[in-house]
């Protein structure tokens, strides 16, 4: 019988012995992570662009006013579709581990890179199932009040003084999303060798030991195992 694996997907394998090389991210899920980005990046923009007169200037990014008040529902949309596929394939590797109250209590060595002090990890940090699941609850709130303010599919359906609410949290929640879009955008650069695994689909043999160890001892344990009977 299969062992399903706890700290890792049945995608991730080491790539190479010498040197090590893990690869991490399969090409469809790198795919969709970047029409993630991209999709959040755009939304923010042309949200941005109609949020304040003097960001007025943003929809010649999109063709002017008229084009990106019509293209923004869309792209939320696109996002929140795209964002879904992602949640469907790393939910389960973000739910909530023992090493993670740890690793929070021990934040103060994570930020000062202190890696030996912390306890091993699977493939994502506490600080990695923050960002998951903060993108997560903001799009889903912000997807619903998005359709309560778009007119052409919900106006008739929605009365103006919910609307008003609607528009409020929506604005607060595209704020919350943008601050913490730019947290994982910094981690990214910040912990050297994360990008490429987002890039390349792989990191080095080094980076998965420092970082998240147990994904690491998982992989090669199955590896040399060999497939299941």
């Amino acid at each position: 019988m299969a062992h399903r694996p706890y700290y890792s997907e049945r995608g991730d394998r080491l790539e190479s012995i010498q040197p090590v090389e893990v690869s991490r991210y399969r090409g469809f899920t790198r795919a969709n992570h970047w029409v993630t980005a991209f999709s959040l990046i755009a939304l923010a923009l042309s949200g941005l662009a109609l949020f304040d007169p003097s960001l007025y200037f943003l929809t010649g990014l999109f063709g002017g006013g008229q084009t990106t008040r019509w293209i923004h529902p869309i792209i939320g949309v696109v996002l929140f579709l795209s964002f879904a596929l992602m949640f469907i394939q790393l939910w389960r590797l973000n739910m909530p581990k023992p090493e993670d109250t740890t690793w929070v209590a021990q934040i103060g060595d994570v930020v000062k890179g202190r890696e030996d002090n912390l306890p091993e990890l699977g493939k994502y940090n506490a600080g990695q199932k923050f960002v998951f699941w903060g993108m997560s609850a903001l799009i889903i709130v912000l997807i619903v009040t998005g359709v309560m303010i778009w007119q052409q599919v919900a106006g008739h359906l929605v009365s103006v003084p919910l609307r008003r609410i609607a528009v409020l949290v929506h604005a607060l929640s595209a704020v919350a999303i943008i601050l913490v879009f730019i947290m994982h955008v910094y981690a990214a650069i910040w912990t050297r060798g994360t990008l490429r695994a987002m890039t390349r689909g792989t990191v080095t043999g080094g980076w998965a030991w420092r970082h998240h160890r147990k994904w690491l001892r998982e992989i090669a344990s199955r590896d040399n195992k060999g497939p299941a009977e």
